[in-house]
Order: structure tokens, then sequence, then C-alpha cells
């Protein structure tokens, strides 16, 4: 059995068979158009993304033959609101990344409802806002409904448990919508989509050629943690333009959708049969930005030859960096704090400064660990990685060195897709869920070269640095979601 995987991130589509051997072929891959109106602004062309979407889908199946089911993908929290009669959104798709509804969740946090801004809610009131119509005339949308809808020519009208539990208007439970702040944001029942869990039946892609059912709906962040074999225990962080951790936790629910004391929070990794699996998730705000940063600063020649330039020297000869270019997220979460270089000598050569870049988001990554180690009481034996950053082996050991843990490389660098194709076919049968915990096959493995004492002077080192950069904008630090 194989499936078609259509996985919708932040700047592109991408589609691909995944067969039961977890083996990822048939890639048909395509940037999104990406606008950023104003500062703080991020928006899509929702027409661009369905249409690239079923485009590519059907370039895949020409191309790989047919499929016997789908699994669908998609950056979490990007919000579309359409008109259901005539299938057209009413505005922007606004990104997750989209912050013009910060003011808008200042005022509601002293209204005593707490809501981000990278949420869902407040960006679909903005949306009906806009739009000068009735709320309940109109659908709203996180990026699997919209593309279940038009791969279901308008049948399929659902949200996906990873999803949902992500977007702000969810109940704690996960069973129905939070009466209250649907009301509050002055949303309307009948615009909300059907909860339903990540793995299950959805209807008939009908658009396509066979009709394959779709069996599988689940955020890019879960799909990764199931990609890379993470099915009841383990962890794994994907280095893109940030980088985001997600830990399975178990079956327990948390008695809150907020944010721990340790800066991590919750989320559902996948459910079936309407039991979650709830999972852990902490954030980076900017790592592989950073490195294309030294690109455009003239550094490196690419994104790629980070790598080479930092093994060209045997150490940072004392320079530091923070990786705060947005502020930072966990375990601090200070959007007010900035990114900085430390101990820079008339001696310090770009080869240094590329060195320190590499090594500040490492020590980012190993931050996440700890808050993610801190909050459920176990440590881990391995850390696993997928993304753009993964590619790099010196970022990759010096991930190990600082987090004192073997890291595995995927072989599948982006492995939300493979996730979303492997979820498919265990909704289908055609996998279990040992099978696909024995399917995980890493490209490598890198493990620490320091002695734990290194590690700790260093990791303390680091903290105190890190502090050197906390508050830079007192206004900004001050603002909480």
């Amino acid at each position: 059995m194989r499936a078609l995987a259509i996985d919708v991130g932040s700047s592109s589509v991408r589609t691909a068979v995944v067969d039961e051997r977890g083996t990822v072929t048939h890639v048909n891959q395509q940037r999104l158009t990406v606008r950023s109106p104003a500062p703080g602004e991020v928006e899509l062309d929702p027409a661009e993304i369905a249409r690239l979407s079923l485009e590519l889908a059907a370039r895949t199946l020409d191309e790989g033959g047919p499929c016997d089911v789908v699994g669908i993908t998609n950056q979490r929290a990007t919000t579309i609101v359409f008109d259901p009669v005539t299938g057209r959104a009413v505005g922007a798709a606004l990104s997750w990344q989209d912050l013009r509804t910060v003011l808008d969740c200042l005022v509601l946090q002293g209204e005593g409802l707490r809501l981000a801004p990278n949420q869902s809610a407040t960006k679909a009131r903005w949306l009906v806002t806009q739009s000068d119509r009735p709320a309940r005339d109109l659908r709203f949308a996180t990026i699997e409904t919209w593309i279940a809808w038009h791969l279901s020519e308008g049948s399929t009208f659902a949200t996906d448990r990873s999803n949902a539990s992500v977007n702000g208007l969810v109940n704690r439970t996960l069973d129905g919508w939070d009466e209250h702040v649907v009301a509050v944001l002055g949303l309307d029942d009948v615009m909300l989509p059907r909860l339903v869990d990540t793995m299950g039946s959805f209807g008939v892609a009908s658009v396509l050629t066979g009709a394959p059912p779709i069996l599988a709906m689940v955020g890019d962040q879960p799909a990764s943690l199931f990609g890379q074999s993470c099915v009841r225990r383990g962890a794994k962080i994907t280095f893109g333009t940030g980088a985001m951790l997600d830990m399975v936790h178990g079956d327990k629910a948390p008695t809150s959708l907020s944010r721990f004391a340790s800066g991590c929070y919750p989320t559902v990794v996948r459910s079936r049969d309407a039991q979650a699996t709830w999972g852990l998730e902490g954030i980076i705000l900017s790592a592989g930005s950073c490195v294309e940063w030294l690109h455009e600063l003239g550094l490196i020649e690419s994104p790629r030859a980070s790598e080479e330039r930092a093994s060209s020297v045997t150490s940072t000869d004392g320079v530091s960096f923070v990786p705060a270019l947005s502020g930072l997220g966990t375990p601090q979460w200070d959007f007010g704090a900035r990114g900085a270089f430390f101990g820079l000598t008339r001696g310090s050569s770009g080869a240094h400064l590329v060195r320190a870049v590499l090594e500040g988001v490492a020590q980012r990554g190993a931050d996440l660990l700890d808050a993610a180690e801190l909050e459920i009481g176990t440590a881990l034996s391995e850390l696993r990685v997928d993304g753009g950053m993964s590619a790099n082996r010196f970022f990759v050991q010096r991930l190990a060195d600082f987090s004192g843990r073997p890291v595995a490389v995927s072989s599948e660098r982006e492995a939300t897709t493979r996730g979303a194709g492997l979820m498919a076919l265990v909704s289908a049968g055609a996998l279990t869920l040992d099978d696909v915990e024995r399917l995980w096959s890493p490209a490598y493995v890198a493990t620490p070269s320091l002695s734990e004492d290194e590690r700790l002077s260093s990791r303390a080192q680091w903290l105190t640095t890190v502090q050197r950069v906390e508050r830079t904008i007192p206004e900004l630090s001050a603002v909480s979601f």
C-alpha cells in the first residue's frame, strides 16, 4: 500500500509518495508566495495554496502511479476564512508568523482571555471583521481543513486535533469548541469545522485520479515527530527558519493548554479512536534564519558553506553569539531580547563569527532539551533531528556536545512528509505503531565529544551569556502571551 503525502509548509508545498518501508519518492515541490505588507504582517494566497497542492498532487500521481490513501500535513495556525458557497477566501491567509493581532491579544488579556497572536483565534476574528460579513455566512479553516475541502470538492470540512490543540479556539478536552472564546471573539459555531482525529476517515480526494480516501490530517511538527519514528517515546528537533522540539509525553491530558513554567507547552502529537497522545513542544525563534543572515552579510557564499567555514578554525577564539534575532522562545519567552555577539576582538575573523553562530544555535537546541526534560522529569537517551540545518555535520556534532546526548540525523530531511504518509498507512491498517518504530534508520549518529565537566562548564557560561541579551527592549520583554 502507498500513500500520497501533501505537505504545506510555511513557504512551500511538497507532495510525495510514501510506501510501507517509509521510503519517500516522486517528490514535487514549489515555493509559495509569501507577502509582508507591513512590519510584523505575513500573508499567503489561499487560492495559490489550494491550486499548487492539487497540481503537485496530480503530478506526483502521474509520475509515481496511483496511491491508495492520502495524508495531509501543514503549517499550523495559519488562518483562512472563506465563503462556503463560492469556495473562495474572503481575504489573505494569515500566516502563523503574522503579528497584526498583538494589540487585540493584549486587550483580551485584560478581559481575562489569554490568547497569542500566533494562534488562529484572533486571526479568524480579524478576517471576519475585515470581510464586513456575518460570521455565520463564513467558514474558518487552517491549512489542513482548506486542503481537505478542495480535495473533496467541498464535502469535507474538518480539522484534526493536532491542529486544533494550538489554535486557541478548542476546549481543553479537545472534544468541542470553547463556547466562551467563540462568543467573546464574536464568531459563530456554524463557521467552525468538525473536530476529528489525526488518523481516521475524512472523505475522499475526489479531484484526484482514483479518488483515494483521506486518512490522515496532522500538523507539521507532530508529523515530523512521527516521521522520525517517535511513537511512544522520544523527541526530535526540526531545524528550519526557527526550530521546534517535540516530545512524546503520553495519554494523560494536561490540566490546561497554557504554557508550562518550563517554557514548553502541551500539544497533541496524534489521535485515533478519540484517544489523544500528548506531547511537549518548545521553540527557538531564530535558527536557520541566523545562517541565512550570515549569507546576506557576505560572510558565507551560501548557507551550505557555513559548515566548511566554521570547521576552518579550531574554536570561536572567545566569540559567542546568542541567536535572538526575533527574541527568545523556550524557556525564557522574552520578545524583547535581541541577538548579539560577545567577545569580539581585532583578531576575530569571519570564520570565528560563523562558528559562533552555529554553536549558538546548537546551545539553544540544548536549552530546548533541558526545558523538556525538566518538565517531564526524565532524561532522554537520544535526540533526533531533521530540517535544513541537520545537513550540517559541524552543527550536529556541536548539538551532541552541548546536549550531552547522541544526536541521530533523519535520513529523510523533510520528515513531515514521511510522517503524513506513514500516519495515513497506519490509519489504513497497512502498518502498526510497532512497524513505524522499527522503520527508524538514521543517516548517522553524532556522539558527544566533550567530557561531562567540559559540557557543564560550557553550558554554565552559555546561560550567563544569554542573560546579557534579555530585556534588550524592556517594553517588548514585558509582553507575555
